[in-house]
């Protein structure tokens, strides 16, 4: 004779089952916002960093401005979109201007490359290899490209990545400016929300840990300007030194690089 399972087992079983697809579907739907959300995540932190580190000099430009803290926050944004995008663009001319340029001295044969220095073929290593390149370059320089075919044919997809990258970090930097601009002007908005999150993740001292991590946003912040402006400064000397053309466009983007934290820049004057 079969054994006949008690009712609240059955209930019991039926909630556990229950229960267990809707972990399951919650699981399920975290993992997919997580997907979506997962290409902003960096710009919306980069955007609360700087809004973070931009507040105190907001905030004064508010009381400069009567109170108006949407408009501090709307001529803060545009001009940080400026002192972004405007050395951006103007380089990216100058870089098409001299491709052009060099392209067409090229196809005129007017582009002449001296012969090398008597000097370099005793330079360790790459002296002799050099300077071989360097003469053929200076007798026949359609040559010495074609010799070099199959080099410049691998190193142009990694140009144009690394061109593609660059598009890329700038454009997020940038919509990182329109996302802390859209927080300063939220500003009171977004510091009771900040003020409740940390009350409830750390309890009693989550208002000085709020502090604390303003603060050290501040201070990074701080710093990493200052050692940017550091490097420009050198840089602009040596360009100008070196008489490199449009000097002061140059340092610009090189302080937009430093800031960035992109790397080293290619100079290519035309």
């Amino acid at each position: 004779m079969a054994i006949q399972q008690p009712a609240y087992g059955k209930t019991q079983i039926s909630l556990a089952l229950e229960a267990s697809i809707h972990v399951g579907l919650a699981i399920l739907l975290a993992a997919a916002c997580f997907l979506i959300l997962r290409p902003f995540i960096p710009l919306v932190s980069w955007g609360i960093i700087i809004a973070v580190a931009a507040y105190p000099a907001v905030k004064k430009l508010q009381l400069a401005l009567g109170g108006r803290g949407v408009l501090a926050a709307i001529l803060f944004t545009v001009a940080l979109l400026a002192v972004l995008i405007v050395p951006v663009v103007l380089l990216a001319e100058t870089l098409v201007e001299g491709v052009q340029t060099l392209v067409a001295y090229f196809r005129e044969g007017r582009l002449l490359i001296p012969p090398p220095p008597a000097g370099v073929e005793t330079w360790p290593l790459i002296g002799a290899p050099l300077s071989n390149l360097w003469s053929l370059a200076s007798k026949d320089l359609t040559e010495a490209i074609r010799s070099f075919a199959p080099q410049i044919k691998a190193l142009v997809p990694g140009v144009l990545s690394a061109s593609a990258g660059l598009g890329l970090t700038v454009l997020q930097f940038a919509l990182s400016i329109v996302v802390a601009g859209v927080l300063l002007g939220n500003a009171e908005a977004a510091y009771k929300v900040t003020c409740a999150l940390a009350d409830r993740f750390f309890g009693d001292k989550g208002r000085e840990i709020q502090q604390l991590i303003g603060s050290t946003i501040r201070s990074v912040t701080t710093g990493i300007l200052g050692v940017a402006l550091i490097q420009t400064i050198l840089a602009g000397l040596g360009f100008l030194v070196a008489g490199l053309p449009g000097a002061g466009l140059w340092a610009a983007a090189f302080l937009v690089a430093a800031v960035l934290q992109i790397g080293a820049l290619a100079l290519s004057p035309p």
